[in-house]
């Protein structure tokens, strides 16, 4: 795999160089303030080693979807200037714009071991363009590239992938680390290989599913898109989510399966609800036989049961998405019980996506996770086998 043999910041001296780091501070705020951390000091392993071999860090990063137009006070990266001042226990300087002459003046006074950060560069139209302009412009502030945003990895902007052209260009740490274990599992699993996939839909996830029956040996299926395969095997499913254009497709993937030989685990019961709603009435009942009128809203006790055997001895464990809606507790008990047998199963483990990373996180399991995953797209195209534009433009060992 190509992706996996990219020169990292151990790789080059940036001692008095003036170093571009593409960090991933799309972080969430409240009342102007940093109101969770986690990709903040995800990015400190990557920003500590660089100021501590004398780089001179010019910091950048995206936050929220501004308009493209300039400065909006709602989307500026100040606060986290400010908080990872704080972190770091030394000054972080703000510029007032991306390529503009605060950031100019600012990134020319750098010495050793200073840092500094950009504004938002989706303040500018042309980063989502990947304007060769501004890819430019960014890179004739500095004389190394870095890129440790792999939240933003499947994006070819000019902050990701445009300056890269221009520098020399390796990953940080986190993206190191990405690599590694996302590509390490699909590439060289150790096995058994079991891959876990929730959520809503199957139609975002139908690469993954493919790409994934030729390389694991129990692919488990449960969440909102196990009922299209339910339609597609013949039983009726109530008012359950259902993509009815995605059920030949589902039939094609069993079949697949069946062909490969993977063990495809579907739920063998469901906890349905007369409505979506957190106080529903519910009942458990087996997957063939879901009421008219009932929807599945998580997976059975059954199956929970049957999904924690499957990952019992398992080598490597690749969990992406809920069991149900798990965000209601009465619907939270599939998703928690496959987090604990991941937890116990001593694999490598590799988690993604929002609702699987914050129920690992709640129950406390995040340490007996080998990796948890810092990109939600970026993620699921990587295990779908896509080539992600962020990394393919760095630069081969």
């Amino acid at each position: 795999m190509k992706v996996l043999n990219k020169k990292s910041i151990e790789d080059i001296d940036v001692k008095g160089k003036r170093v571009l780091v593409r960090c991933d501070f799309n972080v969430p705020m409240k009342d102007g303030r940093v109101s969770s951390d986690e990709r903040i000091v995800a990015s400190l392993p990557t920003i500590e080693y660089l100021l501590s071999k004398g780089g001179r860090l010019i910091l950048c990063s995206h936050m929220g979807r501004p308009a493209g137009t300039g400065f909006e006070a709602a989307f500026s990266l100040a606060p986290v200037a400010a908080y990872l001042s704080e972190l770091l226990g030394k000054e972080v300087k703000m510029a007032k714009d991306i390529v503009g002459e605060s950031a100019k003046s600012l990134a020319a006074g750098l010495e050793d071991g200073d840092i500094m950060l950009l504004e938002n560069v989706r303040f500018d139209s042309r980063e989502t363009k990947n304007a060769p302009e501004l890819s430019k412009e960014m890179a004739a502030l500095a004389e190394v590239y870095v890129n440790d945003a792999f939240g933003t990895a499947h994006r070819a902007h000019s902050s990701t992938t445009g300056v890269a052209k221009f520098l020399p260009a390796v990953c940080g740490y986190l993206i190191q680390k990405e690599i590694k274990f996302i590509g390490g599992a699909l590439e060289d699993p150790k096995r058994p290989f079991v891959a876990i996939l929730g959520g809503a839909k199957v139609s975002d996830k139908i690469g993954v599913i493919n790409n994934l029956l030729d390389k694991v040996d129990t692919l488990i299926v449960g969440g909102g898109m196990a009922y299209t395969f339910f339609v597609a095997k013949g039983c009726t499913v109530g008012t359950s989510i259902c993509e009815p254009d995605k059920i030949d497709l589902a039939k094609e993937m069993l079949a697949k399966a069946e062909a490969k030989g993977v063990n495809f685990l579907l739920p063998v019961d469901n906890k349905v609800g007369l409505e979506y709603a957190a106080d529903t009435q519910t009942q458990i009942v087996d997957s063939a036989k879901i009421p008219d009128g009932w929807m599945g809203l998580d997976i059975g006790p059954q199956t929970q049961e049957i999904f924690a055997k499957a990952v019992e001895g398992s080598g490597t464990v690749i969990w992406n998405g809920p069991m149900g809606v798990c965000e209601w507790d009465a619907f939270a008990s599939g998703t928690v019980a496959v987090a604990k047998a991941v937890a116990a199963s001593g694999a490598v483990s590799v988690i993604g996506g929002g609702d699987s990373v914050a129920a690992v996180q709640k129950l406390g399991f995040a340490d007996k996770m080998s990796h948890i995953s810092t990109g939600g797209g970026a993620s699921l195209e990587f295990m779908e086998g896509k080539e992600l534009p962020g990394i393919a433009a760095l630069d081969e060992k």
